[in-house]
């Protein structure tokens, strides 16, 4: 049977909310706990984690072009989302689960979460393994966040921009707070091997933010590979690629005449959605909950 027979067979629903240690996560991810703190990681394996919609998709490519050398036809192979297992989802059966997907992948595996640093797995500590993070500035997150919410039809609605947005400050939305989670991984970068990436130092100058992300992978990118990556991974190019672009899904999960998954990856979009009062009341949070943090974030370039 075709998987979009078997999708739809199933009558997939948005999902609800269900809090795990004090973070709102996905029902199904929240119900299958103990098997996600089970699972294995392994000593090569790299994670790929971000707050939702702060330049997820983005990294993966470029880690996955600076691992194959630049050339397009590997990354090509397959969807993301089957190159690179996202370990917290758990889809309805017969769906594999990020965990199954990942445990039946060869190493060295990329993998892909969102959880806040107090709930991965144990054992990406054990191993030590390499983790990269991106942050991504609160507005424009945010905006993403409200825009991938009306696009994705497994996750809540999300209501008005303005009910959404107090929702996204509060941390009631699928993963919680956005200042526990960019703060939570730039403590852990002190006493773990984790390179720390900002969604907008990437957009401004991607060939320097890619030569960190091969340097520590410890792979040396000659300049016409490292150009080669650039162009492959530029924003034009990513939303025409089928591969990374989520169009390969079908649209009763992912629904692209809402809004299209890769919408418009530039920073300040925030500026089109935001009243004067609410980029106010946003100022004024961001200035309380970082007050102790060394963390800095660019609205706009």
């Amino acid at each position: 049977m075709h998987l979009e027979s078997v999708l739809k067979a199933l009558n997939l629903k948005r999902t609800t909310l269900l809090e795990v240690k004090g973070v709102p996560l996905l029902r199904s991810t929240a119900e299958n706990w103990a098997s996600m703190q089970a699972f294995q990681a392994r000593p090569d394996d790299l994670l790929i984690c971000t707050y939702p919609k702060a330049g997820t998709t983005w990294i993966q490519e470029i880690v996955e072009m600076i691992r194959h050398r630049g050339d397009p036809e590997k990354c090509a192979s397959a969807p993301i989302y089957k190159r690179i297992p996202y370990i917290d989802i758990f889809p309805p059966k017969p769906i594999p689960s990020g965990i199954a997907e990942a445990d039946a992948m060869p190493s060295p595996r990329t993998l892909k979460s969102h959880f806040p640093i107090q709930l991965l797995p144990p054992s990406f500590w054990e191993k030590n393994c390499k983790i990269i993070y991106v942050a991504r500035n609160i507005k424009d997150n945010a905006v993403s966040y409200f825009h991938f919410h009306r696009m994705n039809q497994m996750i809540p609605e999300s209501g008005p921009w303005d009910q959404f947005l107090q929702n996204f400050i509060a941390g009631k939305v699928a993963y919680g707070s956005w200042f526990d989670h960019v703060c939570g991984w730039w403590e852990a970068k002190d006493w773990c091997p984790i390179l720390y990436l900002f969604y907008e130092d990437i957009k401004e100058n991607p060939a320097q933010e890619i030569q960190k992300v091969a340097q520590f992978l410890g792979q040396d990118l000659p300049e016409p590979v490292l150009n080669q990556i650039v162009q492959h991974t530029s924003f034009e190019s990513m939303q025409a690629n089928p591969m990374v672009n989520y169009s390969t899904l079908p649209s009763f999960i992912l629904n692209h005449t809402v809004s299209p998954f890769m919408r418009r990856g530039i920073v300040g979009d925030w500026k089109e959605h935001f009243t004067v009062a609410q980029s106010e009341q946003i100022d004024d949070i961001y200035a309380q909950e970082m007050r102790d943090s060394s963390l800095t974030f660019r609205m706009q370039l």
